[in-house]
Formats: structure tokens, C-alpha cells, sequence
């Protein structure tokens, strides 16, 4: 029974001041909600979107991986809106009750108990850490494409890593860089080195301090704002309404897998609930922001969802960069490096608010002795948890420089479905086990709603491809040898 004893809320209240250097609360309400938009708005709609209309083909280019949703792609992200907002919920509940730093970890340590919180701590470097090693390397993608367009090339085997060659199509382009590439011992040397650059930027923004890295991350969400802006002002004025037929190419199948490929992009509320220990009136503020950055969010991909299916025929959003390619297939290319600008300061913003998430989660881990002490140190004049900011950003960088977009994708939406899921079910077992404690928010009609909730995010995972969940099989098996190996035996709940 030791695995599933469950962490008292009165202790998780009481964290975070104790002695040293603690978390800075100086977040409010309208920062919550920027972190939000810079976490919701970036690869999903700069990205992704192309392949949650157009689907996939295999390099045979005859066999189906994903199936488009075509101009039915609004319905998706209507589907996504309603998934997140049952979670959202959720997690407005908890985090009001309990402000911190976790996130669904903490919670879960609340409602679930030690092992079920391990493995929703370690599900989590699925949603930050992995995740943001496609966006790192979709925003090289974009910056080299802004740096051509005014005369400004690099090297191919500077800006493509080694899996990302490796895994191209047999016909590809890339497939030539193992050649060209100069070679050490016999290896190609390929390195994604702009995706490595920005990681190191981020990192070295968010140890000097929170409220330096929320300014920053203002700035770029007002910037990715007003290129949505004029994206949806004149895309409009260029709908051909003949692009809407079919709508819905695939049916029913096309609009959920649809969803699932751009699920990830959802997460900015999970993102901002580890920001609970540095937020002013954490009750009133945390449920806030969460609601208001998803309604805001879902929002936005709606109508530009329905502009770009609008603009070309879905087909043609296929790219690395659909809402550039649609411009350009609308005879639209005198905005396509507006386009594309937009595109390089909103991906920096979602690796700013993702980078940000998994430090805390690390950190609240290591306060409970599941991971080593040295986790846990804050930094006694910039207040940040340091030591696991830099070595997160070591692992994104690195995994940036070598990796492939492609393979981090479906493990980042899959990690995150299971961790939503589980907030859904704690919030019903937090009712059960301590119905009396204070909750300064409350889920509506909770049994509806928690229960709805969980079985809509495997919903959508069940759209997710069969590599997908071999995969995530594999990484929990991981985190369970070292759970036993390690937080276990370090436990201080456990030791008390």
C-alpha cells in the first residue's frame, strides 16, 4: 500500500515556505493568459494544421498513415475545444485547491497516490521536454526559410539533424546531405544547429527570472497575434467558397484523427497550472486563466482553420509551413514572409512556456525525494530553479540537434491525453476521500463532467497511430524500473 499512499493537500499547501530561497509569486491573471496563448498558438497552427487537413501518405506515397479532415478541420478543433474544456475544468479545481508547482503531478500525489504521481511526473517530459524538440526543430524549419528569403543561406548539414535525414523519404532531397556532408570516422555529420540556438536562448532567458521571461513572452504573443490577424483579414477577402466540398473528404475518421494529430498544441493550460507557486492569489487566479487562455485559443484556430481551408483546396496545405503555402497558392506571396515571421516569434514563444513547465515539474518531484535534492535548488538571486532549467534545455538542444520532428509528436500528445485523464479521475477521488476541504472553484455537474472527460481524451488517443502507443509503452516501463530503482527507497513520504 506504501506505492499508492497519497501526499496530505495540507502538506502540499505548506510547501514553498520553508527556508532558502523560494518561487517568487508576481504572476497575475492577464500573465496567465498570454502564457497560454504562447503555449496554444505555435506549432499546432503554424504546423501541424497542414497534416490534420491534408492526412499523411507513407514514402510509398500510396499508403494511408493519417487521414485528413479536409475543410472539416473546424470541427476538429471544435472537438479539441470540448475535450480540453472538460479538463480544463478540471484542472481549475485543483489548482485552486492545491497552487503548486506539480501540476498534474502534484495532484495526482493528492488523489491517486506515489506511483500513480511518478508516472504522471515522468508522462510529463513527455508533454515539455519531448515536445519541444519538434517545435525547436519546426522553428529552424521556418527561420531558414525567412533567412533565404533575403539572400541569407546556410549549409544543408547545418540546419538538418542526423534522424531527420535518416528517416526521409527514400526520394527526398535530405536523402542527398549524406554525401555532401562533411564526414567524421566514416559519419555524416548533420546538425540542426538554429534549432539548437534558440533552445540555448530560451534556457539562458528563463534561469535569469520568470517575470523577465513573461515580459518576453508578451511581447511575442502580441507579435503572433497580429500576424494571425492579418493572415484572417486578407485570407478572407480570397475565399473560394468551391475549397469547402467536400467537407468533410474522410468523414467522421478524418475529422478525429484530424484532432489528434494537432492535439498537442492544446496543452497550454496544463503548461501554466506549474506556474501556481509564482501567482498572486493563486485560487482566484489560476481557474482564470486556464478558462480564459482555452476559450481564447480555441477561438482563434477556429477561424483560421476555416480561412485556410478557404483560401486553396485542402490538399495544398501540406507543408511545413501551410498558412505561407496557402498565401502562395492564393497568388498571395508578397505576405508569405509576414507569414513566416509570425510563424519564428510564435514557436519561440511555445518553447518558452513548454521550457518553463518542466523545470517545476522536476522541482516539485525532488521536494518529495523522488528525485535527487540537487533537483530541487532554487537560485538565490533569480529565484528560478536553476539546475533543472539548464539541464533540460542540455536535453532539448541536444535531442534538437540530431532528432526528427516527426518522431516527438505523436509521443507528446499521447503522454498528455493519459495525464489529463488521470486529472479528470482525481478531481472525482478528491471528492470522495475530502469532501469537506475548501474549493475555491468548482467543476459543474462533476460526475458528468470528470467521467466525460476522461473517456473523451481516450477518445482521441485511440486516433493516435499503434507506433504511437508501442512507444509510450516502452518510455513507462522506463520510468517504473527507475521509480523502484530509486524514488521509492527516497521517498519522504514514504521514510515518514
Amino acid at each position: 500500500m506504501r506505492l499508492f499512499a497519497r501526499k496530505p493537500i495540507s502538506a502540499l499547501l505548506h510547501e514553498g515556505e520553508g527556508e532558502g530561497p523560494q518561487l517568487r509569486r508576481e504572476l497575475g491573471t492577464t500573465d496567465l493568459v498570454m502564457l497560454s496563448i504562447g503555449a496554444v498558438i505555435g506549432a499546432g497552427i503554424f504546423s501541424s494544421i497542414g497534416t490534420a487537413a491534408a492526412g499523411q501518405l507513407a514514402a510509398d506515397g500510396v499508403t494511408v498513415i493519417r487521414y485528413g479532415a479536409g475543410p472539416a478541420l473546424v470541427v476538429s478543433f471544435v472537438l479539441l475545444g470540448a475535450v480540453c474544456a472538460l479538463a480544463a475544468l478540471c484542472y481549475a479545481e485543483l489548482a485552486s485547491m492545491i497552487p503548486q508547482a506539480g501540476s498534474a503531478y502534484a495532484y495526482s500525489y493528492a488523489t491517486l497516490g506515489e506511483l500513480v504521481a511518478w508516472i504522471i511526473g515522468w508522462d510529463l517530459i513527455l508533454e515539455y521536454a519531448v515536445g519541444n524538440v519538434a517545435v525547436a526543430i519546426s522553428w529552424s524549419g521556418y527561420f531558414v526559410s525567412l533567412l533565404s528569403g533575403v539572400g541569407i543561406e546556410f549549409p544543408g548539414w547545418l540546419v538538418h539533424g542526423y534522424r531527420e535525414v535518416m528517416l526521409a523519404a527514400p526520394d527526398s532531397p535530405l536523402k542527398a546531405l549524406v554525401q555532401t556532408a562533411p564526414h567524421i570516422v566514416g559519419m555524416p555529420v548533420l546538425l540542426n544547429l538554429p534549432a539548437f540556438g534558440i533552445v540555448a536562448a530560451i534556457t539562458w532567458l528563463l534561469v535569469i527570472g520568470v517575470k523577465e521571461s513573461t515580459r518576453v513572452n508578451n511581447v511575442m504573443v502580441g507579435i503572433k497575434l497580429l500576424v494571425l490577424a492579418v493572415f484572417v483579414i486578407i485570407g478572407t477577402q480570397h475565399i473560394n467558397p468551391a475549397n469547402y466540398h467536400p467537407f468533410a473528404p474522410n468523414g467522421f475518421r478524418g475529422i478525429h484523427q484530424g484532432a489528434a494529430i494537432v492535439f498537442f498544441a492544446y496543452i497550454g493550460f496544463d503548461a501554466i497550472s506549474t506556474a501556481a507557486e509564482e501567482v498572486k492569489d493563486p485560487q482566484r487566479t489560476m481557474p482564470r486563466g486556464i478558462l480564459i487562455g482555452l476559450a481564447i485559443c480555441t477561438v482563434i484556430y477556429i477561424v483560421v482553420g476555416a480561412v485556410a481551408t478557404g483560401l486553396v483546396p485542402y490538399q495544398q496545405l501540406l507543408a511545413n509551413d501551410p498558412l505561407a503555402a496557402a498565401f502562395n497558392q492564393a497568388g498571395l506571396q508578397r505576405f508569405t514572409w509576414f507569414i513566416s515571421l509570425g510563424a519564428v516569434v510564435s514557436m519561440s514563444a511555445v518553447l518558452l512556456v513548454f521550457q518553463y513547465g518542466q523545470p517545476r515539474i522536476f522541482y516539485a518531484m525532488a521536494r518529495d525525494g523522488l528525485l535527487p535534492g540537487w533537483a530541487a535548488k532554487i537560485h538565490p538571486k533569480y529565484r528560478t530553479p536553476h539546475i533543472t532549467t539548464i539541464l533540460t534545455g542540455l536535453f532539448v538542444a541536444t535531442w534538437a540537434l540530431v532528432g526528427d520532428a516527426g518522431e516527438t509528436y505523436d509521443l507528446t500528445n499521447i503522454g498528455t491525453l493519459f495525464a489529463f485523464a488521470i486529472v479528470c479521475i482525481g478531481v472525482l477521488v478528491l471528492r470522495h476521500v475530502d469532501p469537506d476541504r475548501e474549493r475555491p472553484f468548482r467543476v459543474p455537474f462533476a460526475w458528468g463532467v470528470c467521467l466525460l472527460g476522461a473517456a473523451a481524451c481516450v477518445f482521441v488517443m485511440k486516433g493516435l497511430p499503434i507506433e504511437a502507443w508501442v512507444r509510450f509503452g516502452v518510455w513507462l516501463v522506463i520510468g517504473l524500473a527507475l521509480y523502484f530503482v530509486y524514488g521509492f527507497k527516497h521517498s519522504r513520504l514514504n521514510r515518514r
